[in-house]
């Protein structure tokens, strides 16, 4: 049986709070140990909490190590996570990737346009067309969803007051 969606806001019980906290950090901790196991990846995470407890983990070597290489890391050149994001760029360069970006994109407007008669797109300037859509399809449909779930909802509540009145009615008409 599935769950229902959680609201994400702070927990108004302090032990409720406290029960909610040991299990969810329980469970971000497994996860961080998985993904380090599955993927043969460093993790270190680091929490306090509310009563400033701190609790750590670093799944190779020691805490310190961990940070002494992300700041290594994050003091070197930019650098490319495995899904391909850049994580810190120097400005003209950002610049450069970004201008690229947009000449690309307005090639594939006038393209999709049909203004094809003096430029013609290479392969790759396709597929990277063909994943901005793919990512813009995907959000139109997400705010769409949401769009139609509180529509819904909208008319759940209208329909809830509708039958109460519907059914005071009915007593006064009787009576």
């Amino acid at each position: 049986m599935a769950r229902g969606k959680v609201q994400l806001r702070r927990v108004e019980n302090p032990v409720h709070r406290q029960v909610t906290f040991c299990k969810r950090r329980a469970g971000l901790l497994k996860k961080a140990r998985e993904l380090s196991v599955l993927c043969d990846a460093s993790v270190g995470i680091i929490v306090f909490s509310a009563h400033g407890k701190l609790y750590d983990l670093a799944t190779t070597g020691t805490m310190e190590e961990l940070i002494e290489r992300y700041k290594a890391a994050s003091a070197g050149e930019a650098t490319t996570d495995g899904c391909g994001r850049h994580n810190r760029m120097d400005p003209k360069h950002e610049t450069t990737v970004l201008q690229q970006e947009i000449n690309l994109l307005q090639k594939g407007l006038r393209y999709i346009y049909g203004n094809r008669a003096n430029e013609h797109m290479n392969v790759d300037e396709l597929n990277a067309l063909e994943r901005y859509l793919e990512i813009w399809m995907y959000n139109t449909r997400s705010a769409k969803m949401q769009i139609m779930a509180q529509e819904i909802q909208a008319l759940k509540s209208k329909e809830g007051m509708l039958k109460a009145a519907n059914e005071i009615l009915q007593e006064k008409v009787l009576y």
